[in-house]
């Protein structure tokens, strides 16, 4: 039985070498791999192998660290497994972060070098050669025939294979830095056996699926749940860099899908499009996600033929909770029942079960003598916030459900302050400290709203400093000031100037006072819509247009 996740992957490409690994359709705006292609398990091993020598020869070994921020290329699977291999710990990077974000992730893991890719080689050269010690840094596509050696000592070693960290993952929490989420071989292979028994309509054959995922590679959705799924069924990744409506079903049937991944929007979407043709040419059996609106499951499924599954999962869990066996009555948010070894216990405030259909938190762990075996390792250097989600021996979710008498779970919302913007987490606190920097602004409350295309988006209700007056131009000098902190994505798509934030006689901030009798903040007159300026790259001309 493998004990790693390079192990898993070795047994499967010796057996099947020349199944496909990796798939990649045609894309012209994706940056790489234009004209698309497959790449087998059996060329991709002897790539992994030859990556894991030269590591090793550079001097890597068990506890080094190194940031990957490749995207979704090929190059981004061949390093995680090389260092898998030899007993070093990936570490993914978002390539949307902003600079002082990677400087973050990469000082804050230890890392002793970065893989990176254009379009981020620049940014990535000025922030790792400004950190002490500098990182070196290695462009994914073009690798020296021989690697830099480390920047640092091994960070941290494992007493056995199994228990070694295999990847990093960040994730937000409640407070404005990312907690870096240890994942050990254990919880990635754990992972990979959840999915792929989960059975009823998860319809698996061995050596004959082919997922099509529009995720990102620094999400555990890609790089943990369905990579080891995936490489444990010898099946086939279809990687989209994400989702684009135009090609969808177009990539579908050219690389010959048999399931898919989604995110809430995802059906959304596909259903508001016309119909064509080529949709009615698809092989899809099933699609699994989260946050599909109950209110069109049912059509979606009578249009395309096929069941939406959904499910429940954190990166700390690994594995996840799928309604994969059950119907259930139409706008039912129902996410299934706990499978071995997992169990659960929807909870109040003071950790005591609730009744059936009551609302209280989610509280789960694995069965048995070790109630965290599976789960992530902890949060990295936060020993004191591991400690706090794991006590009185369960894992606080921070996630809202009920449950109903037969055991099926229903989801409710989030405790969490997060906001959970096409499957980004967002930390409010994060976009707050950089809003309450312009001396414009006297105090900020920010939060959620929903959002028919991202699910949920940011909304900022922002007091300005006394003089200062409210107005759209107002807003998006405002929104315009923080990119200088903020990614694109946490930018708020929506400005609400109010007179003050609520608080609580200890001073804690109601944030659910502020719109108190408003259905909809975004249709609060004081709200203004900053939507069109939330982009990668905000243009001169766009703003110029909107004042």
């Amino acid at each position: 039985m493998a004990s790693s996740v390079y192990d898993q992957f070795r047994d499967t490409a010796t057996q099947s070498p020349d199944h496909a690994f990796l798939c990649y359709p045609m894309s012209d705006s994706r940056g790489y791999m234009a004209a698309g292609g497959e790449i087998f398990y059996g060329e991709a091993l002897r790539i992994i192998d030859a990556l894991a020598q030269r590591y090793e020869a550079a001097g890597y070994g068990p506890g080094h660290r190194v940031a990957l921020v490749a995207g979704n290329r090929p190059e981004h699977f061949f390093h995680l497994m090389a260092l898998n291999k030899i007993g070093c710990t990936a570490v993914p990077l978002n390539p949307d972060y902003l600079n002082h974000e990677f400087a973050f992730g990469i000082e804050f893991a230890e890392c002793s070098l970065v893989i990176g890719a254009n379009p981020r080689l620049d940014d990535l050269q000025q922030v790792t050669a400004a950190l002490t010690p500098p990182v070196p840094l290695v462009d994914a596509e073009r690798l020296p025939e021989t690697l830099p050696k480390p920047a640092r000592a091994a960070a941290v070693s494992s007493p056995t294979v199994g228990e070694r960290e295999a990847m990093i993952i960040y994730t937000s929490g409640t407070t404005g830095r990312p907690k870096g989420c240890i994942i050990s071989n254990i919880s990635c292979l754990a992972s990979g056996e959840n999915y792929s028994t989960a059975g009823g309509l998860l319809d698996w054959e061995k050596g004959k699926e082919r997922l099509y995922i529009p995720l990102p590679s620094f999400h555990m959705n890609l790089s943990i749940y369905t990579l080891n799924t995936m490489v444990r069924m010898h099946s086939c990744l279809v990687i989209q860099d994400r989702f684009r409506l135009s090609n969808w079903w177009s990539d579908i049937v050219e690389t010959g899908a048999t399931c898919f991944h989604y995110m809430g929007i995802i059906p959304a979407l596909l259903m508001k499009a016309p119909e064509s043709e080529i949709e009615k040419h698809h092989k899809i059996k099933f699609a699994q996600g989260a946050g599909v609106d109950g209110s069109i499951k049912k059509a979606f499924e009578k249009r395309f033929g096929f069941p939406l599954i959904e499910a429940w999962g954190m990166t700390e869990t690994s594995r996840a909770i799928q309604n994969s066996r059950e119907p259930v009555e139409p706008g039912a948010h129902a996410f299934g029942r706990p499978r071995a070894p997992l169990e659960v216990m929807i909870a109040d405030d003071n950790d005591q079960p609730v009744p059936f259909s009551t609302p209280g938190e989610l509280l789960i762990r694995a069965q048995g003598p070790d109630p965290r075996h599976g789960f992530f390792s902890g949060y990295l250097k936060q020993p004191e916030e591991t400690e706090k989600a794991w006590r009185n021996g369960w894992f606080h979710t921070g996630d809202i459900v009920t449950q109903r008498d037969d055991g099926m779970l229903f989801f409710v919302e989030r405790r969490k302050n997060i906001i959970r913007r096409s499957g980004e987490n967002i930390a409010s606190a994060e976009i707050e400290d950089a809003l309450i920097d312009n001396p414009e602004v006297a105090s900020v409350a920010v939060m959620s709203v929903p959002d028919e295309l991202h699910n949920e988006e940011v909304i900022a209700c922002v007091v300005l400093a006394k003089g200062v007056q409210a107005s759209a131009d107002k807003a998006m000098e405002i929104q315009d000031r923080a990119r200088a902190k903020l990614a694109y994505y946490k930018l708020p798509a929506w400005i609400a100037f109010i007179d003050k934030v609520p608080v609580t006689g200890t001073q804690k901030v109601q944030k659910g006072q502020i719109f108190v009798d408003i259905d909809d903040p975004r249709e609060d007159p004081r709200t203004i819509d900053l939507r069109a300026f939330k982009r990668r790259k905000a243009t001169a001309n766009a703003a110029s247009k909107a004042s």
